[in-house]
């Protein structure tokens, strides 16, 4: 199988079990991805004594942090799976190109939603390593995950996707042209 199988457009359905599915993805996503590896790294990191790799938990930031990037990756959910009509699972790719909402003003909301919240995690914990692991993930999305996903949407959406592309920044937002 190639990464670019991964990429399957939703089947046509009504917009709640779009919303469900999503709510669904996400709530694993979080579990596992924001509470379980985190809380697991630490566990693991607890016994080392290497200097810098813990530092005062912050937890009123990481909460404030976690909420503010955790409301845009469920704008960015809900606008994918209403406006889409597809999930942000690449299995269950929207069906329609997805340029308004937080994707006016960047390529990549969800992706800077969810390494904001790795990073609050980091700030919750008072973990360096957890941090490290949130930019990990990010340099993995950016360098491996993001030029697939660019491909199949290029592939898939052509000509609007391009336009898009040119116009609307991949990390850093802009306010949207028009």
């Amino acid at each position: 199988m190639r990464a670019a199988d991964l990429f399957r457009v939703a089947r046509p359905g009504p917009r709640w079990l779009n919303l469900t599915k999503t709510l669904l993805q996400t709530t694993v996503f979080w579990t596992v991805l924001l509470l379980v590896v985190p809380w697991w790294i630490v566990r693991l990191t607890a016994g080392l004594d290497i200097p810098g790799a813990r530092f005062a938990p912050a937890p009123l930031t990481a909460a404030a942090l976690f909420g503010c990037f955790g409301l845009l990756g469920l704008t960015c959910g809900f606008t994918l799976a209403s406006r889409g009509e597809g999930t942000p699972l690449p299995l269950d790719a929207p069906r329609r190109l997805v340029v308004n909402g937080p994707y006016a003003w960047v390529r990549n909301p969800m992706a800077i939603a969810g390494l904001g919240q790795g990073v609050a995690v980091g700030l919750w914990f008072g973990s360096t390593w957890v941090m490290a692991y949130s930019i990990a993930g990010g340099l993995i999305w950016n360098f491996l995950v993001r030029p697939i996903e660019e491909r199949y949407m290029l592939r898939e959406f052509g000509p609007e996707y391009e336009a898009y592309r040119r116009t609307v920044r991949c990390w850093i937002p802009a306010l949207p042209r028009g």
